[in-house]
């Protein structure tokens, strides 16, 4: 009975994610086009940050619990997710198109913040000072958005006729709160089943934690695969990662009273995992400015054979 109530409660957390990633991103594709911002800014910024709200109550209620392992694990699996299998279903499902101008400051930020966590977790913690430098980093991410939306907005200041209508404000909330509870759900009984079936902690929050947290974004991305919003998915999942690493990790370095362990395994193996799999995504978009499905396919196997590493 008990095993039932968690599959009732994973299928409806399903149809709320679902719903509300339809929802959300009718919503911020109708304030990016009314307010001349750039899908991929609003993609980067506000839709990012509400699709990462389920890492950071994850990691959060896990750093609280003493449970660093999982704190650790769901933020950097969630940027190996992210990428590895989200950004690659999109690039085999659509062709994305990114100016490089746009991209590149923030995809700079974002690998900035992989390699100094890596770099400053060598000695086994994420001090005070490495939590306050990947701070900065999403400091800096946040003003060189804000300074893209300024130059698109003076750009396109007369060729605007309208403004954002309040419903579509709403239908944002209400889609990104559809989306947060759908994953909680789709988390908390996830793990339950998971549990049940003997997973150890660790590899739960780097495969089914971190996809678990990461479904907003998946979910986002498949509705902006079939309405077409490209630069949105990309906008998303790179700010999302960037979140995951320079917001949440210092805020659970904090809760954790200054010192965040890292154990070796994450050092030596996942976050080098995941800083490969962000250049094979990131590298090639910069450089042609276009996506391929022969990319999305190698960032899908780098994945599979990641997550095949870890449960075997």
């Amino acid at each position: 009975m008990f095993i039932w109530m968690s599959f009732i409660l994973f299928a409806i957390g399903v149809i709320l994610v679902v719903k509300g990633g339809d929802i959300f991103v009718d919503a911020a594709s109708s304030i990016a086009k009314a307010s001349g911002i750039p899908s991929f800014v609003i993609g980067a910024t506000i839709v990012s940050i509400a699709t990462t709200l389920p890492e950071l109550t994850v990691s959060a209620v896990a750093a609280f619990a003493g449970k660093t392992d999982v704190t650790i694990g769901n933020a950097v699996g969630s940027v190996t997710a992210n990428t590895g299998l989200i950004l690659a279903i999109a690039m085999l499902f659509m062709k994305i198109k990114c100016r490089r101008a746009d991209l590149f400051p923030q995809v700079a930020i974002l690998i900035g913040s992989v390699l100094l966590l890596w770099i400053s977790s060598q000695s086994g913690y994420l001090s005070t000072w490495g939590a306050l430098l990947l701070a900065g980093f999403f400091v800096l991410f946040l003003i060189e958005n804000g300074l893209t939306a300024r130059r698109t907005e003076s750009e396109n200041q007369m060729r605007r006729r309208a403004r954002p209508k309040c419903k579509d404000f709403l239908f944002f909330v209400l889609g990104a709160g559809c989306i947060v509870a759908g994953s909680r759900l789709l988390v908390s009984s996830g793990s339950t089943l998971a549990d049940a079936f003997g997973v150890p902690e660790r590899v739960i929050a780097l495969t089914m934690l971190a996809i678990g947290t990461s479904l907003p974004e998946l979910v986002t991305t498949i509705s902006a695969i079939i309405k077409k919003e490209a630069a949105l998915s990309v906008g998303n999942l790179v700010g999302a990662n960037l979140l995951d690493i320079a917001m949440v990790l210092p805020v659970c370095t904090g809760i954790t009273g200054g010192q965040l362990p890292l154990s070796m395994q994450t050092i030596q193996l996942d976050l080098p995992v995941c800083l490969v799999i962000l250049f094979v995504a990131f590298l090639p978009l910069l450089i042609r400015q276009k996506s391929s499905r022969l990319q999305g396919g190698m960032l899908l196997t780098l994945y599979a054979a990641y997550v095949a590493f870890l449960i075997k």
